[in-house]
């Protein structure tokens, strides 16, 4: 690994590209400690939201400096009949049973309408500690993932960490805005969902040693954000002409109402 200052076409667009892997890690970050800080009382969802991207950040930067020793957990650790796992691989699987179930017992709680029940007594600090830990665990997951891509496109430090820093702090920038659209629309909640779930399929996948083109992950991810649009565009101007039509209706009603003549 290399510390160099020197600027070339060449690692401006592996800037581009390792920013633009960054984003997408984010996003699906954001997303994750969107659901999981939602039900925390509203006086701790920013902190919770601020704090855990900060140390996510932090993770991040922390085990660039260690990719020459992540790079060897590729290496096979465990053979389980003809299968080879390394490290890696061991997290990958992990971290995605772990996404797996956090994203099934949130789709369960909203088909059984626990989000409208209040937060039990004295859990409060409890979930707060769990709601970090949770979102330090799945970032761990991603970074390790994250730096041996980044490590393969280039060898200088430099470029990466930049990358990392000027990402997260788009993403923690975003995260209050991101939080609050999630949050009141049900549709985009659910939406999110299913993108952890997609998310963790491919993560257990590639712990099997499945490899899987992201391009096919967040392709169709893309292409259902942008339909999720189209239909909130929709509801939203369908829901203006109905106020239009109700303000237009109130002074016809009441005009009728002042021809009518007074009761004998």
């Amino acid at each position: 690994m290399e510390f160099d200052l020197s600027l070339s076409p060449d690692l401006v667009a592996v800037f581009l590209a390792l920013f633009l892997l960054e984003v997408v890690l984010g996003v699906d970050n954001v997303i994750f400690i969107s659901i999981l800080a939602g039900k925390l009382p509203p006086h701790q969802q920013a902190k919770a939201r601020k704090l855990g991207l900060s140390l996510a950040m932090l993770m991040r930067v922390v085990l660039i400096f260690f990719a020459g020793w992540i790079i060897t957990l590729t290496d096979d650790f465990i053979e389980i009949g003809d299968f080879g796992f390394s490290v890696k691989d061991l997290i990958l699987i992990a971290g995605g049973l772990f996404l797996l179930t956090k994203a099934i017992q949130e789709i369960h709680h909203k088909f059984e309408g626990h989000d409208e029940e209040a937060p039990k007594p004295g859990a409060v600090a409890t979930t707060f500690g769990a709601v970090i830990a949770q979102i330090l665990a799945l970032d761990l997951v991603f970074s390790l993932d994250s730096v041996i891509t980044a490590v393969g496109m280039t060898s200088n430090m430099i470029v990466i960490i930049a990358a990392v820093l000027v990402s997260f702090g788009i993403m923690l920038f975003a995260s209050g805005t991101i939080f609050a659209f999630v949050n009141r629309h049900p549709t985009v909640k659910m939406l999110a969902l299913s993108f952890l779930l997609l998310i963790a399929v491919f993560l257990i996948a590639e712990g099997f040693g499945v490899k899987i083109d992201k391009a096919l992950i967040y392709g169709p991810m893309a292409f259902a954000v942008l339909v999720e649009t189209l239909n909130l565009v929709a509801q939203g101007r369908a829901a203006k002409r109905r106020e239009r039509e109700a303000e237009a209706e109130m002074p016809a009603a009441a005009s009728i109402s002042a021809e009518e003549p007074p009761a004998a």
